[in-house]
């Protein structure tokens, strides 16, 4: 009896052994070399009702073939066959004959079933091709022979049809990958996009990463991403998918390492034409190199079961933040060590004051905890007193200020340094309820593995008022350069504007302004609602490197009207900023307004976004959204009664709350932006370029998310390192994608994406993206409440779970880490067919 298969699949219980399927088998048993060899033309197999019967002991070389590559080519069919079968041939013969010598490799094609019985025959050849024109074209002994040529560690390459072969085989369903959904192919080819998103396996690193192209799409019955590796989706959006379409997420370029052997399919390849397209070829003679074993490749990154995500972090002790605060940021050290800080929101067996002739109103503990991966061990470093803790309810009650942002100095082994954005209460003015904003740079005691409190070395701060909510940012992130990135939220109230633009001149607390962004986010001369860039310097002082937006000396408008911190302003609540080194782009993700859908009145709905920043910029808020999309201004003496819209292009700030300049830098256009409606929402914009805003005419431009309750929570670009020897590292196929999510879990974007670098900064939005909620999993057991990731020098995935419920953590707010189990890349070294 043949052994077990050397790697089961992904999904076991629905890819059942052969011995046990419901597919008819002979009841013959095969003995080694029984079968007449030959290549002779025989009509395709029919379907009878056989009974179980014993399986093979049909015999074949372990890996199957040798360095003399040879590929066989399959197009038994059980209708007339077609000239996609000459055409295919021609093109896999061309593959062979064409490119290096040591990846070139001899072709025999056949109609003949009963090559996949003979042992001595089938075991020649190092990949097989199906360009089957589908139906079921083996007998249950061949596709037994097929069964054990596979758990040989042989290769098969199915193309377009392939999907359609043996339609009674779990097995062979497992092999393809998916099933074409009935009456799903049109019948005349359609030019659409193919998103080509691996662009590492050799079948795809050359091929551009928008494919545009014609051919015959197919829908399938069950959409098999994540149990098999993606390389290429089809953009549904871009040609008329028919019945039984996928949606957004519609593979049609996968593989896997299955069953002992190596399987690639394509969708692609339902016309004649496709096989003299040079690119289509090339996909071709990658997935061949891969399944000959000419080249390694990885086929598992992107199968969800490779993962595993853990919690690694205990509920705290009642009474106690031992293992956790209310989680808001996490950074990673070179050691491995994982440092997380709590807002400052208290459990709820701890009092809050809300009252503001308390001298203790809001006072809470701002905690940095470290959490060792080689003790699995958390330690409390340290605790500020933080303005940070009025419990939930109303704007003018809540409070989202704190300790907000973490990061630790580039050269943090040596001295020890960790900086830290937070609200200090002690600098609280009760009577004009103002606050201060800094931050500050703290030793770590490298015996103790304290925070020395007495350290503090203040390099910046800035006024905020806190008489309402809202928006206090946050995250902090380096450049290669050393250049330190700093987020602040726009200082303002959600109220009173309904929703629309924060640009409401009118409700103040002794003066200033809690529901104008135009005093905050819109001021050239005021630092919140902004990305700060500075450079600091070893005696806790700062300069400003070249680039910035501003550099503090202009004199428009009369001078003294600039902040030559600011690097990006027109963000409206930027808790999570990442910069890739490799690049220094500057990525950034912040939380929309309230309204629920868009208004001809005010302009757009809430947007929620995420930018790709490659330089210095305005990014619209509280003017403009999304792609340039304007809000309508409202002013003194009625703010309820609108003005003109604002112009994206030379936008003014007119407010009487501004103490900056008046002409403002052109707005620039963001990545992605998303709607409780969808992604990417545009709309039909009359001669001066404002959009309609009537609901019925918006169009979503990446309908892979949408909103609904949303807070974005931007994260890494990932950096695969070679160099490592960790074992649980993500792998290589993830190198270079951008991750985006959201503090939700339900429609709201966790993914991967990959923008162009053509675009990636001016507007482009991106070309691809990849789900992650079964890597990073929602749900009420899982990471439900995503309130910060980052990638460990070990290259796993640290993810902190805000918790279940607002400004206070509980049982389910947690540190978890997500870590790579898939291996590596396939075959192995010494299974190559070719050495050198």
């Amino acid at each position: 009896m043949r052994s077990a298969p050397r790697q089961q699949p992904a999904d076991a219980g629905r890819l059942t052994r052969h011995r046990h399927r419901s597919r008819r088998r002979l009841a013959t048993g095969l003995a080694v070399g029984s079968l007449a060899a030959g290549l002779l033309a025989s009509g395709p197999a029919t379907a009878r009702p056989y009974p179980d019967a014993p399986t093979t002991t049909m015999s074949l070389p372990s890996p199957p073939g040798g360095s003399n590559v040879r590929v066989l080519v399959f197009h038994g069919s059980a209708s007339p066959e077609t000239p996609l079968v000459n055409a295919g041939i021609e093109a896999v013969e061309r593959i062979g004959n064409s490119g290096p010598t040591g990846q070139r490799f001899t072709v025999t094609a056949t109609d003949d079933a009963s090559v996949f019985t003979d042992g001595k025959q089938l075991g020649r050849y190092n990949a097989v091709v199906f360009l089957t024109g589908g139906g079921d074209v083996l007998d249950p002994d061949q596709e037994a022979g097929l069964e054990t040529y596979m758990e040989a560690g042989g290769g098969f390459l199915g193309v377009h049809d392939a999907a359609r072969a043996e339609p009674y085989s779990d097995w062979f369903t497992g092999l393809v990958g998916a099933r074409p959904a009935e009456g799903s192919e049109a019948a005349t080819a359609q030019r659409a996009t193919v998103e080509v998103g691996d662009r590492q396996h050799p079948a795809t690193k050359g091929l551009p990463l928008e494919w545009k192209r014609p051919d015959k799409w197919l829908n399938w019955e069950k959409n098999p991403s994540g149990d098999v590796h993606t390389v290429a989706r089809v953009r549904e959006s871009t040609y008329k998918p028919g019945a039984g379409a996928n949606g957004a997420d519609h593979p049609v370029s996968w593989c896997r390492d299955y069953d002992g052997g190596r399987a690639f399919y394509t969708g692609m390849g339902g016309t004649v034409d496709a096989y003299a397209e040079t690119d289509f070829r090339e996909h071709l003679r990658g997935a061949l190199l891969w399944t000959t074993r000419l080249v390694r490749a990885d086929c598992k990154a992107a199968i969800n079961s490779n993962y595993k995500a853990e919690r690694v972090t205990k509920p705290n002790q009642p009474g106690q933040n031992d293992q956790i605060g209310e989680p808001h940021g996490l950074v990673t050290a070179k050691d491995g060590r994982v440092f997380y800080i709590g807002r400052g929101g208290a459990d709820s067996s701890q009092p809050v004051v809300t009252d503001w002739n308390n001298p203790d109103i809001g006072k809470g503990k701002g905690e940095v905890h470290i959490y060792d991966p080689k003790t699995g061990k958390v330690q409390l470093a340290g605790a500020l007193t933080v303005f940070g803790n009025k419990g939930g309810g109303d704007e003018l009650v809540k409070v989202e200020e704190g300790l907000l942002g973490i990061e630790l100095d580039p050269r943090f082994e040596d001295n020890g340094w960790v900086y830290l954005h937070y609200t200090p209460h002690s600098e609280i003015d009760r009577e004009t309820r103002m606050a201060e904003r800094r931050v500050s740079r703290f030793t770590l005691d490298p015996a103790t593995q304290k925070l020395d409190l007495g350290s503090e070395k203040v390099l910046l701060k800035w006024p905020v008022q806190i008489h309402s909510c809202c928006h206090a940012g946050g995250g902090m992130a380096w450049d290669s350069k050393d250049n330190l990135y700093i987020a602040t939220g726009d200082n303002n109230s959600s109220r009173f504007s309904d929703g629309y633009s924060g640009n409401n001149p009118e409700p103040n607390f002794k003066g200033v302004s809690f529901a104008d962004a135009r005093r905050t986010a819109g001021n050239t001369n005021n630092l919140n609602g902004k990305i700060l860039r500075i450079h600091p310097e070893p005696d806790g002082t700062y300069t400003l490197p070249e680039g910035n937006l501003f550099t503090g000396e202009e004199t428009d408008e009369g001078g003294g009207k600039t902040r030559g911190e600011i690097y990006v302003m027109g963000v409206r609540n930027p808790a999570r900023i990442s910069v890739d080194k490799e690049t220094d782009t500057l990525y950034a993700g912040w939380v929309g307004p309230d309204a629920g859908s868009p208004s001809t009145t005010w302009g757009p709905a809430k947007y929620d976004t995420f930018a790709a920043i490659t330089g210095p910029g305005n990014h619209g808020w509280p003017y403009c959204m999304g792609n340039k999309q304007p809000y309508r201004d409202r002013n003194l003496p009625d703010p309820t009664q609108p003005l003109g819209w604002y112009d994206c292009d030379a936008p003014k700030n007119e407010s009487p709350n501004n103490d900056g300049l008046v002409n403002l830098p052109p707005v620039t256009s963001n990545t992605i932006w998303y709607s409780p409606q969808g992604g990417g929402p545009d709309f039909p914009r009359d001669a001066d370029g404002v959009p309609s805003y009537k609901p019925e005419e918006q169009t979503f431009r990446l309908p892979w998310l949408k909103g609904g309750g949303q807070a974005a929570m931007n994260g890494p670009v990932y950096r695969y390192d070679a160099d490592s020897a960790s074992d649980v590292k993500w792998p290589s196929y993830w190198d270079g994608k951008w991750f985006v999510g959201d503090f939700y879990d339900q429609d709201q974007p966790r993914h991967a994406v990959l923008t162009d670098p053509a675009t990636v900064g001016k507007g482009g939005v991106p070309v691809h993206a990849e789900s992650l909620k079964k890597i990073v999993p929602i749900g009420n057991d899982g990471i439900k409440n995503l309130m910060d990731w980052k990638f460990a020098p070990d290259g796993s995935l640290y993810v902190l779970d805000y918790g279940r419920g607002f400004f206070t953590s509980d049982a389910k707010s947690a540190l978890w880490r997500v870590t790579y189990e898939g291996g590596a890349a396939t075959p192995s070294a010494d299974q190559l067919a070719r050495k050198g």
